[in-house]
């Protein structure tokens, strides 16, 4: 698989986990309220999700693709106009890092949380049945292990930040409430990172 699509793929997900939706808040949330182990304990509900839909997905879109080889650039539009909605919403939405009280949950209910967490999300459901498929080549091979190898770079980055957000979830929200400014650049730049992958996808020439 060429390089450069690994690396549309992992900037794409830098820009998604960056993106405040319903697994950031929910780990910061229970970061910030219940320490960074409940988050972490959280964060590995939300991994085996990712998993979930990788395997559910990948297996799916395989024999879509080969089936109805139009549906490649259903999905390819759609995708693009997702990444302009996440990336309006970004630049106009609010901070997830603002304090949330949450009840303490015990380890068996943080991971389950995180794990329906993840399942209902509907951006990493797009995310992977939308966004991922763009990056594949049905002429280089099989679509499957493309799909396995890219959503792999997903799942990595993903968990990799959603880590980091966790063990630093209160020392930031304290930072960025702070700084008015500040939280409004992240949101600004993140935004502007997915809109312009938006406008890419969108011009892509379709496949033959």
């Amino acid at each position: 698989m060429p390089v450069e699509n690994l690396i549309g793929v992992a900037i794409i997900a830098l820009g998604m986990v960056l993106t405040p939706g319903p697994n950031m808040v929910y780990l910061t949330s229970r970061a910030i309220s219940q320490g960074r182990l409940a988050g972490m304990i959280s964060l590995s509900g939300v991994a085996l999700g990712f998993i979930c839909y990788l395997v559910a997905s990948g297996l799916g879109l395989s024999a879509l693709f080969k089936a109805v080889p139009m549906a490649y650039d259903v999905v390819r539009i759609a995708g693009a106009f997702y990444l302009g909605y996440l990336a309006w919403n970004m630049i106009r939405g609010s901070s997830p890092f603002e304090a949330r009280e949450l009840p303490p949950h015990s380890p068996r209910k943080l991971f389950t949380m995180g794990l329906v967490t993840n399942l209902l999300n509907p951006k990493i459901a797009l995310m992977y049945s939308a966004l991922i498929p763009q990056f594949i080549n049905p002429a280089a091979g099989s679509t499957l292990q493309q799909y396995m190898q890219l959503g792999l770079v997903q799942i990595s980055i993903a968990v990799t930040v959603n880590g980091l957000i966790v063990l630093a979830a209160a020392r930031v929200s304290r930072f960025l409430t702070a700084r008015p400014k500040a939280m409004r650049a992240q949101r600004w730049v993140s935004g502007g990172v997915l809109g312009a992958f938006a406008i890419d996808i969108l011009m892509r020439k379709p496949l033959d």
